[in-house]
């Protein structure tokens, strides 16, 4: 029996990669394995709504096409059921796509689906009402999110550009925190808290990170002085940012912030307003999601554009 998959696109998402994405899928979507459909959203977290409904009717995947944003939408409609998650990274960071080695290249990453591989992964609950299975944060990444979401243009360069503009500005701000029942106050220009290593763009804040360790990676980062960027930056796309002298990190399954004062939270690329306290809560391996199956080559699965 063919597997049932909704396909839900974001036709705003990233770089304008998903608007042929009917056809990719045609040409590239093993026909004698799927039975799919396409969806597109048409307003804000109507990505969420379409997957809960695949989900309520046993579809077998939801695949989320778009970026980080997209893929959290996904799997908050799909969390707590058996539907699997699938990605094809059409965004601008598309942090957890990376980390998880799914090509970007939209063909290649329907190919990926084509292998039928499974993993289990974490999820992270946010205040009992927002789900993350990427990366999440308080602060100045909050705040560039916030900015981000009003903004009429997506992807790196407008990241960029509010980075660039606000990084002078925004000051640290102290916040005391709750891991795992153990207490810490500190001065922080930014708190991540990482389920993949990867914040987007392949800068991995969070290298030690892993998806299914049921563990939240909790990245506490001073404000880096202007003289000290050259030296720290590379360190994140090196993957070795644990050891700049900046920032300091945890492991733990359970973390309540307080001090909020900004009330934003950065939630996989997209910014929302929980308030002054944050509760994070991991979910060991509670979700199913295709990933790649980095033993065998994508380029050897037959496709329907070669029958």
């Amino acid at each position: 029996m063919k597997k049932k998959i909704r396909v839900v696109v974001n036709p705003i998402s990233g770089v304008g990669r998903q608007k042929k994405i009917e056809t990719v899928l045609r040409d590239n979507l093993n026909l004698d394995i799927f039975d799919y459909e396409v969806s597109y959203t048409e307003h804000i977290h109507h990505g969420t709504e379409l997957a809960r409904q695949a989900a309520d009717k046993n579809y077998d995947a939801v695949i989320a096409v778009g970026g980080d944003g997209s893929v959290n939408d996904v799997t908050a409609g799909i969390y707590g059921s058996d539907t699997r998650l699938g990605i094809i990274p059409c965004g601008s960071g598309n942090g957890l796509a990376r980390c998880l080695k799914i090509p970007l290249m939209p063909a290649l990453a329907v190919r990926v689906l084509n292998q039928c591989y499974e993993e289990k992964i974490d999820v992270m609950t946010i205040n009992d009402q927002y789900v993350s299975v990427n990366l999440s944060g308080v602060g100045f990444d909050a705040y560039i999110a916030r900015l981000m979401k009003a903004a009429k243009t997506r992807g790196f360069p407008a990241y960029m550009s509010f980075m660039l503009r606000e990084y002078a500005s925004y000051q640290c701000k102290d916040y005391k925190l709750t891991i795992d029942g153990h207490e810490y106050t500190r001065n922080a220009w930014l708190i991540a808290f990482a389920n993949s290593n990867q914040f987007g763009y392949n800068a991995a804040v969070a290298p030690l990170a892993k998806v299914n360790d049921g563990l939240i990676d909790v990245v506490v980062l001073d404000k880096i002085p202007i003289e000290h960027l050259a030296l720290t930056v590379p360190l994140a796309y090196a993957n070795h940012f644990e050891l700049s002298q900046h920032c300091e990190m945890f492991k733990a399954s359970d973390i309540v912030v307080e001090g909020n004062i900004d009330k934003w939270v950065n939630i996989d690329g997209e910014a929302e307003n929980l308030g002054s306290t944050v509760h994070f809560l991991n979910h060991h391996q509670a979700l199913n999601i295709y990933t790649r199956d980095t033993s065998r080559p994508i380029t050897s699965i037959v496709t329907n554009s070669k029958r």
